[in-house]
C-alpha cells in the first residue's frame, strides 16, 4: 500500500512539473520563433549542415531572449 501511495506522488509530482515548464516555454515562444527561424534559414543558405546551424541559433536566440527578459524586468 505504502508503495502504491508513493508511485502516486511521484507521478503527481512530474505531471505538475511537466505542466508548468511547457506554460512557460509556451509564453516565450514568440520571440524565440521570430529570431530562430530566419537565423537558420540564413545559417543554412550559407551552406553549413542542419545540426550546426540549430544549436548556433539556439544559443544565439537563447541569449537575445535572455538579455530582453533582463531589461524588461530592470526598466
Amino acid at each position: 500500500m505504502a508503495n502504491k501511495f508513493v508511485a502516486v506522488f511521484l507521478m503527481c509530482i512530474v505531471v505538475v512539473a511537466a505542466f508548468s515548464l511547457h506554460q512557460e516555454v509556451e509564453a516565450t515562444g514568440d520571440s524565440y520563433k521570430s529570431c530562430f527561424t530566419p537565423c537558420n534559414a540564413d545559417c543554412k543558405k550559407k551552406g553549413n549542415g542542419g545540426t550546426f546551424c540549430e544549436i548556433d541559433c539556439d544559443n544565439s536566440c537563447t541569449a537575445a531572449e535572455a538579455e530582453e527578459k533582463l531589461k524588461a524586468t530592470i526598466f
